[in-house]
């Protein structure tokens, strides 16, 4: 019996380059990040059997954590000798790790003019984070933008159309505070919107409210943060305004992990979150879910985010051309429209919008369809040397002002005193 995945398999062993089918290496080692909803970690084993059958490879993932937990696991294990061939690793990373010289480009391993075309398949705005140095470091692969998710059904008990998510900030708070529910004592059972500001988290939030205010937050090279701008000062104003002014959403920290129990068990109306979520949310929700882009200031405006594939330097010829096959073997056509069907995440690939599969997946759902329609209103995530520390700076300062202990102006200012401490040695003279 034909079932999906052994039409992929098969389409895979036409697909794959030729190199497959020269190697001599049996064996590679891809690192994962599994930090969302949903049963990835299945969908990756069956795509690495798959593989092994159209190849003869054995691709062994290490589900690894967070990105943050990955990118800190490989990079350990790489020094001490061992360590990953191809991992999935946040795409803002790029600066770090190439400064790190522990990466191969594409153009080191070598690509002709299939390759080449592969590379230049992908949508550009996903591209960006993959290039440096005029070499290509990676390829997009675990793609996604911020969006809304919200309760269709606590839209229309508060009396507001469950069809028509808010697009400005103003009508973000209007709807909001409808959405708000308290007990006979006061105390909030129901938030109208939450949003992250936990380590490793705070910094992708925040990198769309800046966006939102018409703002971006570093330069293209990774050397400079622009975290004390006014429209910088004004987006975490506003972030901190919807608890302490507007009421609409909690004090303090609100932890990434929780979001999607927190819209499905009815504890907020409406989350910001990760594409990723969009089939674990859609299976699990009890309510007709509702799927929107974010509103921003004057308009919709988001941040893409997510993990590309990167192949290390350390591996050898062979083990690098098996980790290039590998991930032409994850993004052709077919198998991105597989992975954006089951997962949520964006297929980077204009092509796999075009299979019908996912044509008609679309049709039938077309909430699918709405994080890859704002990518021409979406910014990069911070991506700067020395990423993880930076971010740091700027999320301690984010927490610091959302738990009230500093005022936004304030927050702004120390994070960029001490990005600008951290990134001094990468500035030219």
């Amino acid at each position: 019996m034909l079932t999906r995945r052994t039409l992929l398999a098969a389409s895979a062993v036409v697909a794959a380059p030729t190199i497959v089918r020269a190697q001599t290496t049996k064996a590679i080692t891809l690192y994962y990040p599994i930090a969302v909803g949903g049963p990835l970690a299945a969908i990756i084993d069956g795509y690495c059997k798959d593989f092994a059958t159209a190849s003869g490879i054995t691709v062994t993932p290490v589900y690894a954590g967070s990105y943050v937990e990955t990118v800190a696991k490989a990079v350990t294990a790489i020094k001490a000798g061992e360590g990953p061939h191809i991992a999935v690793v946040g795409a803002t990373e790029i600066h770090a790790l190439v400064d790190m010289d522990i990466l191969v480009s594409l153009n080191e391993m070598g690509l002709d003019a299939e390759g080449q075309k592969w590379v230049d398949g992908f949508y550009p705005a996903f591209m960006a984070n993959s290039r440096k140095n005029d070499k290509t470091w990676s390829v997009p692969f675990q793609r996604s933008t911020a969006i809304g998710y919200y309760n269709k059904t606590a839209f229309a008990e508060a009396g507001l159309d469950p069809e028509k998510f808010p697009t400005t900030w103003d009508g973000l708070v209007e709807a909001g505070k409808k959405l708000v529910k308290a007990d006979a004592s006061g105390r909030t059972t129901r938030w109208g919107f939450k949003l992250a500001a936990d380590v490793g988290n705070a910094q992708w939030t925040f990198g769309a409210l800046a966006n939102q205010a018409g703002h971006v937050l570093m330069n293209q090279a990774g050397t400079e943060v622009y975290f004390n701008a006014p429209k910088a000062i004004e987006a975490l104003n506003f972030w901190r305004a919807l608890a302490y002014d507007h009421k609409i959403t909690p004090q303090g920290v609100t932890n990434w992990g929780t979001l999607p129990s927190d819209l499905l068990e009815g504890n907020s109306a409406i989350i910001q979150s990760t594409t990723g979520n969009l089939t674990n949310l859609r299976d699990k929700a009890s309510f007709p879910l509702g799927v929107a882009g974010l509103a921003g200031k004057e308009g919709v405006r988001t941040v893409v985010g997510g993990g590309n594939l990167y192949f290390f330097k350390h591996a050898s010829e062979a083990e690098r051309k098996a980790s290039m096959a590998f991930a032409r073997f994850l993004s052709t056509p077919e198998r991105a429209a597989d992975w954006c069907m089951r997962t949520g995440y964006i297929a980077t690939r204009p092509d796999a919008w075009e299979t019908p599969a996912l044509k008609a997946y679309v049709e039938k759902f077309p909430a699918a369809n709405v994080a890859r329609s704002y990518l021409p209103v979406a910014t990069g995530e911070i991506s700067t040397f020395e990423n993880q520390r930076v971010q740091l700076a700027l999320t301690n300062n984010i927490q610091a002002c959302l738990s009230g202990a500093k005022t936004p102006a304030q927050a702004m200012e120390d994070a960029q005193s001490e990005a600008d401490r951290i990134l001094k040695p990468f500035k030219k003279a």
